[in-house]
């Protein structure tokens, strides 16, 4: 009898066997037969083969019609699928064929599986009524091998303990690769090695993030956990330092020059990175010349230079609560790019002749030369709205005055206006939150949105029309699906208990009511609740080629073109959009599909770390609250205990239901609410209700509140 294979090995072997009757339609075949397909002839491996065949036969992957001939009980027995951990260890397995059912998978089972990996999951004969259940056989493809945690040493040996949850195993790391770090420090470790049977993973030490508790390290510890670099390569620096600030006259020719036209920027009165402008000229025939002027970034940026491999990685610039990590480096997103007062700059121009009623009488797109007047910040440009006088309040009053115009078609058209407030800190120098204000978006912020709306729409108007006719052009659409009707189904139900109507007969109609409802709720204590919970119940926007409109715009087509210094879509816009006006064939559709997939995966890579960033600040801002009494709104609910957010200062956290003593409480998932077993007091999404809170944990990022009950 041959020895007893490794239980890898058999995995693989099992795998392989199993392919074997699936290419041969799975026809019965003996031992010697499958040992000849895989051409594995020696006697070691055929008895190996009938092993494993008389083993599975058992368990009922294989079945035996007749004696020595076995066949796949179930042909499709393997799928291949993303992780999806579970707070005890066992997982989902989300298959990349959307037809398939998700697999459930033990914590015995996954083996060296961790959250997001890539995985081959054998899975086994359905016992009756049971959910699909498998077993990881082989893993493709690492989600990623970099951990943050704080390190702990002893004498012998040291381990990281990872601050991510869906992480349920600490690192050891042999204390020849500790790197210098010191006992207590957060970290970023790799994993090196997973030896077989044993619990732990071995890695080794890579960077070391600082003194745990630190602003600077905590930052940098949400920036390396999401996978973005804390740094710009040497190469990319030494590219980008050597492109010249000024604009020659070369540089100049060929481009149409509006730096005698009256420009500014509206911008964060903190914000350096000002990518785009509005020149405004009014026009002997009565109507307005608006153009919307945006850094030419993709004429410093060229593929497949240094700077344009590490932007495409990035895909986006990321802001955390007290900081911007640039998609591109300081000197062209600050510097060169950025559309600064009082110099010449290389644009991408979107020029729109408007006449009164803010029709679009005559369009251009092309690289222009600007010259910019004035830098306005929100509340300055503001101010002139509102006081009707200043600089350039003739032109801002027009402009303001065409975008109401713009805004009430679009809504008028079936766009969806979600407005839920944002929450700003205010921190010390040393980072520490002191104190929470809500943002307000006024006139000013509206009407620099309207003219983006509308460069985006006409660019990418102009480029879906190209694209009729015998030959297809290439391009990178913002596209956003109409609701899943069941999802908006199950939010409808819950706006009517705060007595809003939503009307499904038609997306057109559902739009009208979900504006009357955003319109309605504003100001209210449900608010963010409410807009929260539609968003939810809405398709998530993505990149793609394909020419598909944006329902919550209500646009037939949609692209990004006005955010290149902090978009990696933008940059690919601009780079078919000038490819087209100089009547260039068609680009790689494959390529820029996959770039567009890249891009969307980054984006919300960089909106989980910008809300890991306010979590942190939350909690931090409650530390010294802990014991006070506030009140909130139920936000959340999940069978382990429901979410409430402060109505003072908008802070979320959690009260377990374990810890609400008057009773025995249970989730009603479809009606978005916990119920008491024996009282049958009932606690709502939406209900105001007093807490104290109970516990902070700053590691973790996690808020305890205790319900304070009459």
């Amino acid at each position: 009898m041959a020895k007893k294979k490794s239980h890898q090995l058999k995995q693989v072997l099992t795998q392989l066997i199993s392919d074997v009757f699936t290419k041969n339609k799975n026809e019965a075949l003996n031992y010697k037969q499958v040992s000849a397909k895989l051409n594995l002839v020696d006697i070691e491996s055929k008895e190996t083969i009938l092993e494993i065949l008389e083993e599975h036969a058992l368990k009922g992957i294989f079945e035996e019609p007749q004696k020595g001939k076995f066949r796949l009980k179930e042909l499709k027995t393997f799928i291949i699928g993303k992780v999806d951990m579970t707070a005890d260890g066992a997982a989902f397995i989300i298959p990349d064929d959307d037809l398939e059912k998700d697999v459930f998978v033990s914590a015995r089972k996954l083996h060296t599986a961790l959250h997001g990996d890539k995985v081959k999951v054998y899975i086994y004969a359905k016992k009756s009524g049971r959910k699909n259940e498998g077993e990881v056989v082989e893993i493709i493809e690492r989600y990623k091998t970099d951990f943050i945690g704080v390190i702990k040493i002893s004498e012998r040996f040291a381990f990281v303990m990872v601050d991510d949850r869906k992480m349920l195993h600490d690192i050891f790391v042999p204390l020849t690769d500790l790197n210098e770090a010191k006992n207590g420090q957060k970290v970023q470790v790799a994993i090196t090695d997973w030896p077989e049977g044993a619990k732990n993973p071995i890695g080794k030490i890579t960077n070391i993030l600082g003194e745990q508790g630190e602003n600077d390290t905590e930052m940098n510890s949400i920036l390396a956990q999401f996978g973005f670099p804390l740094s710009f390569p040497e190469e990319v620096e030494n590219e980008a330092n050597a492109i010249p600030e000024t604009v020659t006259e070369a540089e100049i020719k060929g481009r149409k020059d509006f730096r005698d036209t009256v420009t500014f920027t509206i911008d964060p009165a903190d914000a350096k990175d000002f990518d785009d402008a509005i020149s405004f000229k009014k026009l002997d025939n009565g109507n307005f010349e608006v153009g919307i002027h945006i850094a030419d970034v993709s004429h410093y940026v060229t593929p497949g230079s240094a700077l344009d491999k590490e932007a495409y990685s990035r895909a986006t610039s990321v802001y955390l609560v007290d900081r911007v990590i640039p998609m591109l480096p300081e000197r062209l997103s600050n510097g060169v790019c950025s559309l600064r007062p009082n110099e010449d700059k290389l644009c991408f121009g979107a020029v729109f002749e408007l006449d009164n009623e803010a029709n679009v009488v005559a369009e251009w797109f092309g690289r222009t030369v600007i010259h910019s007047n004035r830098r306005f910040s929100y509340e300055e440009a503001q101010e002139v709205l509102e006081n009707k006088a200043g600089d350039y309040a003739e032109e801002l009053l027009k402009l303001n005055e065409l975008a109401y115009i713009l805004r009430d078609r679009k809504f008028k058209n079936g766009a969806i206006s979600f407005e839920s407030t944002e929450v700003k800190f205010q921190l010390d120098e040393k980072g520490k939150p002191v104190g929470v204000y809500v943002k307000e978006r006024k006139d000013a912020h509206k009407l620099i949105e309207d003219y983006m709306l509308l460069a985006n729409r006409k660019v990418a108007e102009f480029a879906a029309k190209k694209g009729k006719g015998k030959q297809k052009y290439t391009f990178v659409y913002r596209s956003h699906d109409s609701p899943n009707l069941e999802n908006l189904g199950n939010f409808a139900l819950f706006a009517a208990r705060f007595g809003y109507k939503i009307n499904m007969k038609s997306d057109k109609e559902i739009a009208k009511s979900l504006n009357y409802l955003m319109e309605d709720v504003e100001g209210k204590k449900e608010q963010n609740v409410l807009t929260q919970l539609a968003i939810r119940s809405m398709a998530k926007a993505v990149y793609t080629t394909k020419k598909t409109s944006h329902y919550g715009l209500a646009f037939d087509h949609y692209t990004h073109f006005t955010s290149p210094i902090r978009r990696y879509p933008d940059v690919m816009v601009h780079r078919l959009l000038a490819a087209y006006l100089n009547k260039e064939k068609s680009a790689n559709e494959n390529e820029y599909e996959e770039a567009s997939s890249h891009s969307s995966a980054m984006e919300k890579r960089a909106a989980d770390a910008e809300r890991a960033s306010i979590k942190y600040k939350q909690v931090e801002y409650l530390e010294e609250n802990v014991g006070k009494l506030f009140t909130g709104i139920i936000s959340g609910v999940t069978e382990w205990g429901m979410y409430v957010e402060l109505n003072e200062n908008k802070c979320e956290g959690m009260i377990r239901l374990r810890d609400i003593a008057d009773d025995f409480y249970v989730l009603d998932e479809k009606n978005y609410c916990i119920i008491g077993q024996r009282k049958k007091k009932v606690y709502q999404l939406g209900d105001e209700v007093k807490v104290k809170v109970k516990k902070v944990d700053l590691s973790k990022r996690q808020i305890d509140f205790s319900l304070v009950q009459d």
